[in-house]
C-alpha cells in the first residue's frame, strides 16, 4: 500500500487548460516519486454533464459535478483547480477558500485588480495554500535563464524585451463570446491580448528581471464590431487586438513588450532577451530547450552567440526526464509546476507565483491598460518581485 499522501483534486472547467493541468495530474507521481503528496484526481465540473463525463472517462476522473458550488462543497476535495474562462475566476476562488480548499488558478488571476485583491484577501484570510498556472517559468531553459540573471554573469542588466506573437483573430469574420472564443469577450476575458498574452510575458520578466515600476502603451483593436455568439448581435469589441508597451524596471533596466493577434505566419511565437553590461540571453518558445548566451569576456576570434541544449541533468528539472540531448516539451511545465506545488506542501512554503505575486502581474497590465486609454505614463504600483 502505497505511503503517499493525496491531494484530492477538483477541477473545474474542461478546455484547453483543463487538458494541460489533468496531464500534470497524471504524470507527475511518475516522474517525480520522490514526492510525499500524489493527485488523484476525485472530480472533475462542467456544465455539460455529457461532455464532463466524457472528459472525465479521458483522463480518470473518479466523478463529475455540473455546478462548481457541489464541487466546493464535497468533503472528498482537498483542492480546487479553476480553468474557467476569466470572469469565473474570483467567484469560485473566493468560495473555494472561504471552503478551507487549496486554490490553484488559471491566469491571469482576474480580470481587474479590485478583482484580484478579493482573491488574495479571500486567499490570506483562510491560510489555504495557493498558486496560480504561469507555467513558463517552469520550462527547464527560462528556469536556467533566471539562474544566470541571479548569479550576476550578465553584471548590470540594461534591457529586458519581450513579445508573444499569434494571429488566429485576423478574419473580421470571427465572433466573440461563446465556449470557444470567450477571449474575445471583454466581459469574460477583461482584457484581449494584455491579460491573455502579455501577462505571461510580465510574470516571467519580474521573475526574472524584478519589478516593473511604470509603464507607457499603445493598444489598437483593428475589427471594432462582430457578431456575438451569446447574444446573436453584432457588438463592438472591447478587447485589445494588439498591445506595444514600454517600461522602467526597479533595477534601472528599460523594457520594451509587444503582443498581437495579428501577426500573420505567428501561432505562439514567444520570446525574451536581456541585456547586460558583461553578457545577454535569449530565447524562444519555438525552440524551448535551447537558450542562446553570449559572452563579452570570451575571446574575440571565437566571441558569439552560443547555443544551450538544456537537456543536462544538472540543468533545471532535467534530472527528472530522459538522457541529456533529449528534450521535453510544453507539456512537461505544467507537469513541473504540479511537482512544485506538492513539495510545497511538504516544506509549508509557498508555491511561487501565489495569487500575491499574481496581482502583482494584474498591475502591471491594468497600469498597461490605463496608459494606453489615457495616453500617459502610469506608475504600476508594484514595488518588489523578487520570487
Amino acid at each position: 500500500m502505497s505511503s503517499k499522501k493525496p491531494l484530492r483534486v477538483g477541477l473545474v472547467g474542461t478546455g484547453f487548460m483543463g487538458r494541460t493541468h489533468s496531464n500534470g495530474y497524471s504524470q507527475v507521481s511518475h516522474f517525480f516519486p520522490e514526492l510525499a503528496y500524489t493527485p488523484v484526481m476525485q472530480a472533475v465540473c462542467s456544465r455539460n454533464a455529457e461532455k464532463v463525463q466524457a472528459f472525465a472517462d479521458q483522463w480518470g476522473y473518479k466523478s463529475i459535478e455540473t455546478d462548481w458550488r457541489a464541487l466546493i462543497a464535497r468533503d472528498d476535495i482537498d483542492a480546487v483547480d479553476i480553468c474557467t474562462p476569466n470572469d469565473a475566476h474570483a467567484e469560485i476562488a473566493i468560495a473555494a477558500a472561504e471552503a478551507g480548499k487549496m486554490v490553484l488558478c488559471e491566469k491571469p488571476l482576474a480580470r481587474t485588480v479590485a478583482e484580484a485583491q478579493k482573491m488574495v484577501d479571500a486567499i490570506e484570510k483562510a491560510g489555504v495554500a495557493n498558486t496560480v498556472w504561469y507555467n513558463y517559468r517552469r520550462l527547464p531553459a527560462v528556469s536556467l535563464a533566471k539562474q544566470i540573471v541571479d548569479s550576476g554573469k550578465l553584471g548590470r542588466i540594461f534591457h529586458y524585451r519581450a513579445n508573444f506573437l499569434q494571429d488566429w483573430t485576423i478574419s473580421a469574420d470571427l465572433p466573440q463570446g461563446g465556449a470557444g472564443l470567450w477571449r474575445m469577450d471583454a466581459e469574460a476575458a477583461g482584457s484581449g491580448v494584455t491579460g491573455d498574452l502579455l501577462a505571461h510575458c510580465i510574470d516571467t520578466a519580474m521573475w526574472i528581471n524584478g519589478a516593473i515600476s511604470d509603464v507607457s502603451a499603445v493598444t489598437e483593436t483593428f475589427v471594432k464590431e462582430r457578431l456575438h455568439q451569446v447574444t446573436g448581435k453584432v457588438q463592438p469589441v472591447g478587447i485589445d487586438d494588439a498591445c506595444i508597451f514600454h517600461c522602467h524596471f526597479a533595477n534601472g533596466s528599460l523594457g520594451l513588450f509587444e503582443s498581437t493577434r495579428y501577426a500573420r505566419g505567428h501561432k505562439a511565437l514567444y520570446t525574451f532577451e536581456i541585456n547586460g553590461a558583461n553578457a545577454s540571453i535569449r530565447w524562444d518558445l519555438h525552440d524551448l530547450n535551447r537558450l542562446e548566451y553570449f559572452d563579452h569576456s570570451d575571446e574575440g576570434i571565437v566571441r558569439g552567440w552560443r547555443s544551450i541544449h538544456v537537456t543536462d541533468g544538472d540543468q533545471p528539472y532535467m534530472n527528472k526526464w530522459w538522457v541529456p540531448g533529449l528534450g521535453i516539451g510544453y507539456e512537461h511545465s505544467f507537469i513541473h509546476q504540479v511537482a512544485d506545488f506538492l513539495q510545497s506542501l511538504e516544506t509549508g512554503g509557498p508555491c511561487h507565483p501565489t495569487f500575491r505575486d499574481a496581482l502583482e502581474t494584474q498591475k502591471v497590465c491594468e497600469a498597461v491598460l490605463d496608459s494606453a486609454s489615457s495616453r500617459s505614463w502610469k506608475d504600476t504600483g508594484v514595488t518588489s518581485f523578487a520570487v
